[in-house]
């Protein structure tokens, strides 16, 4: 199983600096799961896109039309949020976050990735990235 944090997912769907990242990764022809955190996150990161003027509101729906056309058709995996991933994120915290710095939200997606038994952990955050290495996740 491919785990992305949820950057992956918007650089897929939003031209950004990342994007063509994203694309490469995406050429492997795996793919990544999608939980309901990312769709939790995904919906305000679109909204910080449309805050600051980058993105409209109609492009915004018809990116998250795109998005959701995508899950229907199984090109990202499915999965329910794993029910440790809370308890496993502050464990986590606790151990590598005075050493990383990395943020909750961050450690939460680690947390899931370990929690769902994840391989490979795709992320463009370094930080991120590190956190998953230290818990033995292949980074990308």
């Amino acid at each position: 199983m491919i785990y992305a944090d949820t950057s992956f997912f918007v650089s897929v769907y939003i031209t950004d600096s990342n994007s063509q990242a994203a694309d490469q990764a995406l050429r492997s022809g795996l793919r990544p799961c999608f939980t309901l955190l990312h769709l939790a996150e995904w919906e305000h990161a679109i909204a910080q896109q449309i805050f600051r003027g980058q993105l409209s509101f109609a492009n915004s729906r018809s990116i998250y039309q795109d998005l959701q056309h995508d899950l229907a058709a199984g090109l990202w995996q499915r999965v329910h949020f794993p029910e440790d991933a809370l308890a496993r994120c502050a464990d986590l915290g606790g151990h590598h976050g005075p050493k990383l710095g990395v943020r909750t939200l961050d450690t939460l997606h680690v947390a899931s990735a370990l929690e769902l038994k994840a391989e490979r952990f795709w992320t463009f955050d370094e930080r991120q990235a590190s956190l998953a290495r230290a818990e033995g996740l292949k980074t990308s």
